[in-house]
């Protein structure tokens, strides 16, 4: 023994280290944004405190989609500072991005971040000299932790200290931040991966564009590191989202992209499943080189293809991103999960082009009928919003008639709300909140009622889901996820991360249940892949 550290030393709290809390809002993206930070803050020695009121340094990153998402921010600031006034209150995020002056005038709060700057926001907290902190950790012997007395905490910052606001031109950045972000507080299952951030739309009613910035997409080669690590990790789900999903490799170039991954490959190939010759894939097909921008059918074959990971699930891409070829690949892979989410907005002509929406209704149409004949038991979700300026009655029931007659099995129904500087907060005929909100009701009621018959279909039916876990009360039984997107209620405990096979008994409350068949189930037909029923000893 040489007397240096092991490495898990490096990550040996205790209380006299300083701890920091993330708080996220609003979409995955925003909390792939906090698992990044999280990594960041870890990586420089910080431990993370159990909730707000017992962190040092509290990051709260923001939405700013709808007023009502700026109310929870703002809330949530003074909540931290009457809880907790001692912390450095630091605010990033979309809101931070858009009404920086707004944030930093809200008592308690020590510096914003904008998203133009939120790669930076570590270094931008910590005072220089504690990366890392000359001190040892008298437990474990390491130099890589911060002490609580090297952030001056315990005293507000004066204009010396900083520069509370750190915000520029959103689309002049590059940066993408990416973490993996899992799906059920401490069981650590289905990471969800941020793959593509930004947006090169201009919907009138939305305001991420500028507060995100223009489409970046994570290389390929990051990805298939990213996913093959939470693979030998375990994970046996990982979900791929963005902002704008489907532009993936828009902004990429085609050949580096494919000389990156050649390159990781040849380096990776036992445990990428390559054979001797690292270019060659068992299917006997070698890597392209073609000078054409990667899309993201590109993307999705290169995880079955160059992954071992057993199952592949896609979140929202829009409707004109649904290729022939990507509804092919989905569909005819057991390693995809049987899932599409494509945004529709509004079923009205005439409000699809105001909201500058780049697609007609009848192209959606024909996008879900081409989804549901080629996976007849695939769960089909979608985006609706209501109450956008201007719609009338009749607008409405187009809307109201199309969510009716496609084969929906879920619905996110949003109710506009005007964001300041976009093109629909100026429209005239803003829609009262009360006609709004009936509209509302009766698409989430409709739509309640397309869930249940969706539920309905697989009773009597054999399902395969992996397991979220169980809570911590003493009745047995545990949370699963069908390949369909449904939640299924099993009469046993099991650990997470699993996946089983079940036999469906009955839908109700917006569930499935059933019980758990003793056969294993393969998730994919790789015939390197196994998978198992672990039941809790």
């Amino acid at each position: 023994m040489d007397g240096s550290p092991h490495p898990s030393a490096e990550r040996c709290y205790y209380s006299a280290v300083a701890t920091f809390y993330v708080q996220n809002f609003g979409c995955r993206a925003t909390q792939a944004d906090g698992a990044a930070l999280e990594r960041q803050f870890e990586e420089r020695g910080l431990e993370r405190a159990a909730d707000a009121s017992r962190a040092e340094i509290v990051v709260l990153n923001t939405c700013t989609v709808t007023a009502s998402a700026d109310q929870d921010a703002r809330a949530a600031i003074r909540r931290v500072y009457r809880e907790n006034p001692g912390a450095r209150i630091v605010v990033t995020g979309c809101y931070a991005q858009r009404a920086p002056e707004e944030l930093a005038a809200l008592p308690g709060v020590a510096q914003v971040v904008g998203n133009s700057h939120k790669h930076q926001l570590v270094e931008l907290v910590l005072p220089m000299t504690i990366t890392p902190s000359p001190q040892r950790d008298p437990v474990s012997g390491s130099n890589n932790f911060v002490a609580l007395d090297s952030l001056m905490l315990g005293r507000r910052p004066t204009t010396d200290d900083r520069r509370p606001i750190h915000v520029s031109d959103i689309f002049a950045h590059t940066e993408l931040l990416a973490a993996p972000v899992f799906d059920a507080a401490n069981q650590r299952t289905r990471p969800n991966l941020k793959v593509q951030d930004g947006c090169d739309n201009r919907c009138s009613f939305c305001v991420i564009p500028f507060v995100r910035g223009q489409n970046r997409s994570l290389p390929l080669g990051r990805i298939l590191g990213e996913v093959e690590t939470l693979v030998l990790a375990g994970f046996r789900e990982v979900v791929i989202s963005g902002i704008n999903l489907g532009r993936w490799g828009r902004d990429l170039d085609g050949s580096d992209q494919l000389s990156a991954v050649s390159s990781q490959l040849s380096e990776a190939s036992d445990s990428l499943a390559f054979d001797e010759d690292a270019n060659i894939h068992r299917s006997g097909r070698r890597p392209t080189t073609d000078d054409r921008r990667p899309l993201f059918e590109d993307l999705v074959r290169a995880i079955l293809e160059r992954t071992s990971l057993e199952k592949l699930r896609i979140s929202s891409v829009e409707p004109m991103d649904w290729s022939d070829e990507l509804i092919s690949i989905v569909a005819g892979s057991p390693r995809i999960a049987k899932h599409a989410h494509v945004p529709m907005q509004s079923g009205s002509d005439a409000v699809l082009r105001r909201m500058h929406r780049k697609y007609r209704p009848w192209h959606y149409r024909e996008k879900i009928e081409k989804i549901r004949a080629a996976m007849p038991d695939a769960a089909i979700g979608a985006d609706v919003m209501v109450g956008f300026p201007g719609e009338t009655d009749a607008e409405f029931e187009e809307t109201r008639r199309t969510v009716d007659e496609l084969p929906f099995t879920y619905l996110h129904v949003f109710t506009y709300s005007a964001r300041p500087g976009t093109p629909a907060a100026a429209m005239a005929k803003q829609v009262p909140v009360r006609v709004a909100r009936d509209r509302n009701r009766i698409l989430r009621e409709l739509a309640a009622e397309k869930k249940q018959r969706f539920m309905e279909s697989f009773v009597g039916r054999r399902v395969q889901a992996i397991t979220l876990g169980h809570d911590n009360t003493e009745e047995d039984f545990t949370e699963a996820l069908t390949d369909h997107y449904l939640s299924l209620q099993l009469p046993a405990r099991m650990e997470p991360n699993r996946w089983v096979s079940a036999h469906v008994t009955r839908a109700q409350e917006g569930k499935l249940f059933g019980e758990v068949e003793p056969a294993p189930i393969a998730a994919s037909s790789t015939p390197s892949l196994t998978s198992e029923l672990a039941f809790a000893p």
